[in-house]
């Protein structure tokens, strides 16, 4: 049973023709994932406003990026036909992101002016516009997550051609770190929260209109179900997931889940020792993101000729151990006594580039091995499908 079916199978003419629009499809990838980071750093400031400049805010904000991503990858398997052009799909997604995104800037502000007129305060207050808030930010979040398995139907399903979808990953985030950076520093500083949420609606409506000028240039050939009965003494694929499978998802989930609880605890304290301004979440969330696509264009080189991905994975997983021991002894005990007094600082740029080392030291090195293991994981489950 193949873990994706990515209908762009086999080698030869068609297979290289195809491979000549990759990079093409990286670059558009880049734009995806610069407007999203743009979106989650909005987000992040109007859901301070909604509910309160918190842990729970950006607990709400990670969790419903998260889960909205996972959900939409799920349903596109489940409800988009592989014959469709996985092009076609993308273009359609990023087009449906730029809409919700421009809804939700009339939205969040009339949600947050109906709080302030009826609302009586309290616990419940908070959970009530937390749910709200989830609410509102699912349909973008979802169509986000469906956008990497619309085109992973376009790579092959083998641990080589799988290592394109790291690449994909990475690109993605290198634009995350652009959209980020842009965000915290030049759009909030510069203009409003509308204009900034514009500029990343005008990015995904310019990589949806990309995306379908080269739906009728690439070629796909969707696989039939008959396809696969090419002899007659194939044997029909098993309904159930080989084992080795089954260990990579759960491995990987739970790496997930990891990344996202360090992510939150490590963003609260460190924001806590920086202040908590956008410029100090951007600064953490970029570099969070730079060693996710560093690790990941790593994992993808690496899996492209590894023997046993599994394995590989696996250290990956034991070297996180002591990188999360690690970011948790540099923020409980070294970094808050750094020697620097921000009130003598002659710019504020100087304190921004201390700011910037204090969470390589702390961030970094777990962000590159989270990065490298969904790679490792992608190759690690084609071999075990196709096993």
């Amino acid at each position: 049973m193949a873990v994706m079916n990515t209908g762009c199978g086999g080698s030869g003419p068609a297979a290289e023709h195809s491979s000549r629009f990759l990079p093409l499809i990286l670059v558009l990838f880049m734009g995806s994932g610069c407007a999203a980071l743009i979106y989650q750093i909005v987000w992040f400031q109007v859901l301070q406003l909604v509910i309160g400049s918190s842990a729970v805010s950006l607990a709400v904000l990670l969790g419903t990026f998260m889960g909205g991503m996972c959900a939409g990858s799920l349903l596109l398997a489940k409800y988009v036909s592989q014959v469709r052009r996985p092009l076609g799909v993308y273009a359609w997604l990023e087009g449906l992101i730029g809409v919700c995104g421009a809804a939700l800037i009339v939205l969040m502000p009339l949600v947050s002016r109906l709080y302030t007129a009826v609302d009586g305060g309290g616990q419940a207050s908070v959970a009530l516009r937390a749910v709200v808030c989830v609410l509102l930010l699912l349909p973008p979040t979802v169509l986000m997550g469906a956008t990497l398995p619309a085109m992973s139907r376009y790579v092959q399903n083998t641990p080589r051609g799988l290592s394109w979808l790291g690449f994909f990953y990475g690109g993605n985030i290198v634009g995350g770190v652009v959209g980020c950076v842009t965000a915290g520093f030049y759009l909030l500083r510069k203009f409003d929260l509308s204009t900034a949420a514009l500029v990343a609606v005008a990015i995904n409506l310019i990589v949806a209109a990309l995306a379908f000028a080269l739906w009728k240039r690439a070629p796909y050939a969707a696989s039939s179900p008959g396809a696969r009965a090419e002899k007659p003494n194939d044997v029909a694929p098993s309904r159930w997931m080989p084992m080795q499978a089954w260990r990579v998802y759960v491995a990987i989930a739970l790496s997930g889940l990891t990344a996202l609880g360090a992510e939150v605890v490590w963003t609260r304290l460190l924001s806590l020792m920086f202040g908590a301004t956008t410029y100090a979440f951007s600064i953490i969330l970029g570099v969070f993101l730079t060693g996710l696509g560093i690790g990941s264009v790593v994992g993808s080189w690496v899996a492209r000729e590894a023997k046993r991905p599994l394995v590989m994975l696996g250290w990956a997983q034991c070297m996180l151990a002591f990188a999360i021991a690690w970011g948790a002894f540099m923020i409980a005990r070294e970094l808050p006594w750094w020697p620097l007094n921000e009130q003598l600082a002659p710019s504020p740029w100087l304190v921004f580039q201390v700011d910037l080392a204090r969470a390589l030291f702390a961030v970094f090195p777990g962000a590159v091995l989270w990065g490298a293991s969904f790679s490792l994981a992608l190759a690690a489950a084609s071999e075990g499908a196709n096993a």
